[in-house]
C-alpha cells in the first residue's frame, strides 16, 4: 500500500474524502480546504480509541470536535492535526509490519522519548518529528 493510499484508508477512504490525494502537494490542498469530520470517526475506529481519547491526542477540545461533526468539516488546523496523526500511524504500521503492534507501540511509554508515549507527543509538530525519527531508528536497527 502506498503512503497516500494508507493515509486515505485511515481517514475513511473514498467514502469520506471527496478527493483522493496521491502526492504531498495534493494533501496540502485537502488540508487547506478542510477534511470531512467523518474522518475523525474513521481514525478513532482504526486506533481503537474513543472520540474523547482522540480529542486529547489531537489537542482539540472534545466539544469542538462534536461541533465539527455537526458542521461536517474540520478547519485547516484541525485537518492538519488529523493528517499528522494518520501519517505517524501509517509510518508505525510500516515499521512494525502489524497494525496492532504499531498501536501498542504508540500507546506505550518509550525510553527513547523519556518515558512518554508516542501518542502524547503528537500534539506538536516537533513531537511528531521526534516520534517519526524514533520510528526511523527502529526501522534501521539503531538503538531507539
Amino acid at each position: 500500500m502506498t503512503h497516500a493510499l494508507a493515509l486515505e484508508t485511515l481517514l475513511g477512504g473514498k467514502q469520506v474524502l471527496p478527493v483522493h490525494p496521491r502526492t504531498a502537494l495534493q494533501w496540502i490542498s485537502v488540508i487547506r480546504q478542510g477534511i470531512p469530520s467523518a474522518a475523525v470517526d474513521s481514525l478513532a475506529k482504526a486506533m481503537h480509541m474513543t472520540q474523547s481519547e482522540l480529542a486529547t491526542v489531537l489537542a482539540i477540545p472534545e466539544r469542538t470536535l462534536a461541533r465539527r461533526k455537526k458542521a461536517g468539516l474540520l478547519n485547516s488546523e484541525e485537518s492538519a492535526k488529523l493528517v499528522r496523526l494518520a501519517r505517524v500511524i501509517e509510518r508505525a504500521e510500516a515499521v512494525f509490519e502489524n497494525p496492532d503492534a504499531a498501536l501498542d507501540w504508540l500507546k506505550s511509554g518509550n525510553a527513547a522519548l523519556s518515558g512518554a508515549t508516542p501518542l502524547s507527543l503528537l500534539d506538536t509538530e516537533i513531537g511528531a518529528e521526534t516520534v517519526l525519527d524514533t520510528l526511523g531508528r527502529i526501522e534501521h536497527g539503531v538503538f531507539a
